[in-house]
């Protein structure tokens, strides 16, 4: 069962606010209806007895017009003669009275289909004092009410004028009948608003249960994810804006399941590669003897630890290069001479080691990249040829625009990269199957190069034969991730 948390949990969820706010604008909407109908058919009611009240009037108006009683053929000489002529001739209807009175007193009173047999004397009071001061009146005779023990009554007064005598002919409804099946027709509209609310409000709780499910499995979802546990994944429906919320959900659940893999990898890598520093380091000093600090052991293994240190300050920094590629502003981008850019590097680069350096092409034309992440590339580039050539061998620098890309490389004619390492070589802490062989690197150095033209929107290529060299290449796009048109002679 739920507890009082669980319950207004239940209550403040959107599923119950929407049904809520479903079922308010129904109550509104029926109780609307129900008061409008009421009203159409109140008035419609109104409208049916003021007709038959001008009915009644409009046969007292024929015989005045006529002006003869017609038993005798002589001209009326009295109201009274004109009143008993039309009761002679007429008959009320169901829920009808009919009264005539002259000089201000009752003269007939057709009573027997009003649904009460007498009328009140409060109200006869009024009908005969209405009756003489209807007796001046001109005009059409308005439709008043009065009260009575089963509620309000219709009357309408016509003043009647024969020589010098007058009265007053009165017609009233009391319409019980018809207020009863008003009434009953107002229940039963209430009794199918309910019903309609009833049926419209499961049909209302399954519809937006069915609309809300990507969103609660979404809530779900993300309650139970947890760093070490990225692989769930909302079910995605056929089609409409809750198939594409999941979808989008589960792409960003995608990207952040990569992220968190790289991260761990990038950990796992890095405790792996700092552990040899430190293991060597820490297992050095352990051999030392406090006691005798001239021993030439003691210069040897300061030396080695301090060379381990260094080699782990540059893991950690090419670590923090690397940690930086995701900031917004790890570019700078400037306008470039390509021709000047490719020049100056080949000075920097001859100075890094004996080798016949050589500029393949210095390129033209001006791109708009970062100068300093570049110069970093390509100096990251020739130190890893350096380390697979001898002194003899060449080391060349080359760059080139076209339309669309920069490409910038660095080739050498050393011993090429095994078949087997290329697929991973710009991978962290990758040294191929060798490398270790030849120098103690950190394996940083080529993912850094990667990471440095991705972040412009580019890529790392290599082509390479065992034994006959490689060419490693930075393609750059002439148009940013950014949105820097590159390559443009405007500084806009």
């Amino acid at each position: 069962m739920l507890g009082r948390s669980g319950w207004s949990r239940v209550a403040r969820s959107i599923h119950t606010r929407i049904l809520l706010s479903y079922i308010a604008l129904i109550i509104l909407s029926g109780g609307l209806c129900t008061v409008a109908i009421h009203e159409v058919l109140m008035i419609r009611l109104e409208t049916r007895i003021s007709e038959a009240v001008q009915q009644e009037f409009e046969e007292i108006n024929r015989l005045l017009a006529d002006g003869r009683d017609p038993r005798t053929g002589a001209a009326f000489t009295s109201v009274q003669g004109v009143f008993d002529v039309y009761f002679r001739r007429n008959v009320p209807s169901q829920e009808e009275a009919v009264l005539a009175f002259a000089d201000g007193r009752l003269h007939h009173a057709a009573l027997s289909r009003f649904p009460i047999g007498r009328l009140p004397d409060d109200t006869m009071h009024v009908f005969a004092t209405s009756a003489r001061s209807y007796a001046l009146a001109d005009g059409r005779p308005p439709i008043d009410r009065y009260d009575t023990a089963r509620g309000d009554a219709y009357y309408g007064i016509l003043p009647v004028r024969v020589g010098a005598s007058s009265g007053a002919f009165v017609v009233t409804f009391l319409p019980v009948s018809q207020r009863r099946e008003i009434a009953e027709l107002q229940t039963y509209g209430a009794g199918a608003v309910l019903g309609v609310l009833v049926l419209a409000s499961g049909c209302a709780w399954l519809v937006t249960g069915r609309v809300l499910g990507p969103v609660r499995q979404l809530t779900e979802t993300a309650r139970l994810i947890s760093q070490s546990d990225l692989t769930r994944r909302i079910p995605v429906g056929r089609q409409g804006e809750a198939a594409e919320m999941a979808l989008t959900f589960n792409a960003m659940l995608d990207r952040l399941e990569a992220v968190f893999r790289r991260e761990r990898e990038f950990i796992l890598d890095a405790s792996h590669e700092l552990r040899g520093p430190l293991t060597i380091s820490m297992g050095n000093l352990s051999m030392l003897d406090p006691e005798d600090t001239d021993r030439p052991e003691w210069r040897a293994t300061i030396a080695l630890v301090t060379d381990e240190l260094e080699r782990m300050g540059r893991i950690v920094g090419d670590l923090q290069l690397l940690a930086d590629v995701a900031h917004p502003q790890f570019l700078q981008p400037e306008r470039i001479d390509v021709e000047l850019f490719v020049a100056e590097l080949a000075v920097k680069l001859s100075a890094l080691a004996p080798r016949r350096w050589h500029v393949d092409d210095l390129g033209s034309g001006i791109v708009v990249a970062d100068r300093h992440r570049l110069t970093e590339a390509v100096i990251n580039l020739a130190d890893n040829a350096v380390r697979h050539t001898e002194d003899t061998e060449t080391v060349a620098l080359g760059a080139a625009v076209t339309g669309t890309e920069f490409r910038l490389w660095v080739r050498d004619t050393g011993c090429g990269v095994p078949l087997d390492d290329q697929p991973h070589i710009f991978d962290r802490f990758r040294r191929g199957s060798h490398a270790h062989l030849r120098y103690p690197g950190s394996g940083l150095g080529l993912s850094i190069v990667r990471a440095i033209a991705q972040a412009h929107g580019g890529r790392a290529e290599l082509v390479s034969r065992p034994g006959a060299g490689a060419t490693f290449t930075l393609v750059i796009p002439r148009q940013t991730r950014e949105g820097w048109h590159l390559g443009q002679d405007s500084d806009r």
